[in-house]
């Protein structure tokens, strides 16, 4: 949230690229469907909450073009992902009228695991999934609101659950080409072995971008998965290994592009950009013996980020420039248990349900440095932090009437902060507690139709290092507030979704949601800045239709509307919430072996600053392609990103800086653009 005379937060924050989404509930499948599933998995009928829940199918998955690996997350109805630098680094995510930032209400897992930094070098609830391999790809659950006792820290506008397949049924190879240097290749097998699958894959990806400074990225991931039984009953053990390195072409001043003295995909600093590697081990487990069900997982991460960026250039230091460089190391260790038991209450079927987790984050480093040409010139900040949640939950569900289904529950969260500091002064340890009811009520079906009322609470945590602070640590000596350790959210929805349409499923919601604060920390300060309680409304519609057994056509709307509830003279516009969102797309599979389609994806514009008078504009994208997949397994395809090159910005900030040369500050919009057009080609085997 960055005023004239402010610099932007590093954890970063605007607006926006493009969206993807889909239909909401749950694309692809029926009511009829939906309760059949429902019993299969050991759960109630329906055995959905809300309206805003629901699983993103294979086919969907494979059938969108995408410009980065977050993008997947967009097929999440409202969801916007976009990127300001290079793309090693983490994306932005905006949802219900949330600036995300990197995650911090977003909760994300995959295959279980949590993949969220809390009190990270650049950005509260970071998250970062380039790390995912998109073939593997099963499914994404996705949940919205604050209305499920199983979701805890960064889930108070949404959660998704990223799962990998078991097993691919034979081999896989893909290589794609593309401009700007682009090669990305995987490859993966998932042979039988000792009474089991064992999934095998790798990937590698290089790319320059269209920028005038190449990205050089480089990413390498590898995935090693054995599993047995199903995910119904059975277990499976995954490790995994990512390793990436880019430079980045940061956002740029408007001032220097109308000048002439920068071209559009220009840059700054020539050093900026970084480096990151994430290897994780995790466990999973699952079995039924009727009438109950047992679950379990356990994980293990070693991390680290190492991260060079110049926001303002020279506004601070005009001999040695504003480069600054954000530093992680940490390990995570954690797990959740569960079960579940059906039963009957005067002869109404009910099902209990409760669980269990615990996390640590051992931070060996978070560290924020002062640098030039990624060299330090010295130490804002450095600590060593030990972070540790617990919780448990209990969810009750009864089926009331067969038109009547009820679900409450309640969630019990700790926290534990333990600061060691560089500066003394900064270091402490605190902690926190919060209860968070939730109930939701589900009517129908009536003609494969449903209604949901959906209420509760919810919250994310704060950065470690605010709730311990007392001195501002670029001078040593000013005064700094404390934060909560915990805010909470509380948010209410109701919803629908229906069928009964032939090949046509709609869903529609209509939600609220309040935060007590909207602390960030500020990862180029080193300190939290402080904001006020605010509320959000909105409405989202989505719609899913299959005319024909190979042709979908699929269209969302979100509209959110965001303010601060709390007076103040600067204005009540929260920045970089975005009003609207639209996504509209057409995908064919014929049987002749022609597949593709196509995607219109609009993010609407947004407000700066808090007196609305700074904007930012709309951005628009067409995404495309076609391909053919021949009889022996061998498919080939053509992607054409931003199709009708729209000049549109990625994301577009508004904020004080200094060019080098310049002899005072200037307020400015600062923007990264949209790639220009750009075409892939991807061969594709299968056996």
């Amino acid at each position: 949230m960055t005023t004239p005379g402010l610099r932007p937060f590093a954890g970063c924050a605007l607006l926006i690229a493009s969206a993807t989404v889909t239909a909401g509930g749950l694309p692809g499948v029926g009511i009829d469907e939906v309760v059949v599933t429902a019993k299969r998995t050991g759960g109630l009928v329906g055995n959905v909450l809300s309206a805003s829940q629901g699983t993103v199918t294979p086919l969907q998955l494979e059938m969108r073009p995408v410009l980065r690996t977050a993008e997947l997350l967009e097929t999440v109805p409202g969801l916007v992902v976009t990127q300001h630098s290079g793309d090693g680094k983490a994306n932005q995510y905006f949802l219900r009228g949330f600036n995300l930032d990197h995650g911090t209400d977003f909760a994300t897992r995959v295959d279980g695991v949590p993949v969220n930094m809390p009190t990270h070098a650049h950005g509260q609830g970071y998250t970062d999934i380039n790390f995912v391999i998109p073939e593997l790809m099963e499914s994404i659950e996705y949940r919205k609101g604050t209305y499920y006792a199983d979701e805890g820290n960064f889930s108070a506008a949404g959660a998704a659950d990223l799962r990998y397949r078991r097993d691919l049924g034979g081999g896989l190879l893909v290589a794609e080409r593309g401009e700007n240097a682009y090669l990305r290749t995987v490859a993966a097998v998932s042979p039988k072995i000792a009474d089991g699958t064992l999934l095998i894959a790798g990937e590698y990806t290089g790319n320059d971008g269209p920028w005038q400074l190449d990205e050089d990225l480089r990413k390498t991931n590898a995935v090693v998965k054995f599993s047995r039984g199903d995910r119904a009953d059975g277990f499976s053990l995954t490790a995994a290994a990512y390793n990436g390195e880019w430079r980045s072409s940061d956002q740029i001043p408007e001032r220097a592009v109308l000048s002439g003295e920068l071209d559009r995909f220009g840059f700054i600093d020539p050093t900026d950009g970084g480096k990151s590697h994430r290897y994780s081990l995790g466990a999973e487990w699952r079995h039924v013996t009727e009438p109950w069900m047992f679950e379990a997982n356990a994980y293990a991460v070693d991390y680290q980020l190492d991260l060079f960026s110049n926001f303002t250039y020279a506004l601070d230091d005009a001999e040695n420039g504003d480069q600054f460089e954000q530093f992680d190391d940490r390990r995570i260790y954690g797990g959740r248990a569960g079960a579940s038991r059906e039963f009957q209450i005067a002869s109404r079927d009910a099902r209990l349900r409760f669980g269990a987790e615990v996390r640590r984050d051992d931070i060996g480093t978070v560290g924020l440095y002062h640098t030039r040409e990624r060299e330090r010139l010295g130490t804002i900040r450095q600590d060593s932090v030990a972070q540790t949640s617990s919780s448990l939950f209990v969810e009750q569900e009864i089926r009331a009437t067969d038109w009547l289904r009820a679900t409450g529950g309640v969630r019990y969260d700790y926290f534990d902060f333990d600061v060691d500091s560089n500066i003394d002064a900064n270091s402490g340890r605190a902690s926190d507690s919060i209860v968070s009811p939730k109930l939701a009520i589900v009517m129908g079906p009536w003609a494969k139709t449903e209604l949901f009322f959906d209420a509760g609470r919810g919250f994310h945590s704060n950065d470690a290092r605010g709730t311990t602070i007392t001195v501002d640590p670029n001078d040593g000596v000013t005064p700094a507030d404390r934060v909560s350790p915990l805010v909470t959210a509380r948010g209410a929805e109701v919803g629908a979704r229906t069928a009964i349409l032939p090949r046509t499923q709609l869903s529609a919601s209509l939600w609220t949601l309040e935060l007590d604060s909207e602390l960030v920390f500020v990862g180029d300060g080193g300190i939290t800045e402080s904001n006020r309680a605010s509320r959000r409304r909105g409405v989202e519609v989505a719609a899913f239709v299959t005319p024909l057994d190979w042709l979908t056509i699929d269209a969302d709307y979100a509209w959110s509307h965001a303010r601060f509830t709390e007076f103040d003279e600067s204005g009540d516009r929260i920045p970089n919430a975005v009003g609207r969102v639209v996504s509209l797309g057409l995908t064919a599979d014929h049987p002749s072996g022609w597949f593709g389609g196509a995607r219109l994806r609009y993010i609407g514009p947004a407000p700066l600053i808090e007196d609305n008078s700074a904007r930012a504009g709309s951005t628009q994208i067409v995404n495309a392609d076609v391909g053919y997949r021949f009889s022996n397994g061998i498919s080939a395809s053509v992607t054409g990103l931003n199709l009708l090159n729209s000049r549109d910005n990625d994301i577009t900030y508004f904020y004080e800086s200094q060019l080098p040369g310049e002899t005072s500050a200037t307020s400015d919009y600062h923007f990264h653009p949209v790639e220009p057009r750009t075409f892939r080609v991807t061969l594709k085997a299968k056996w």
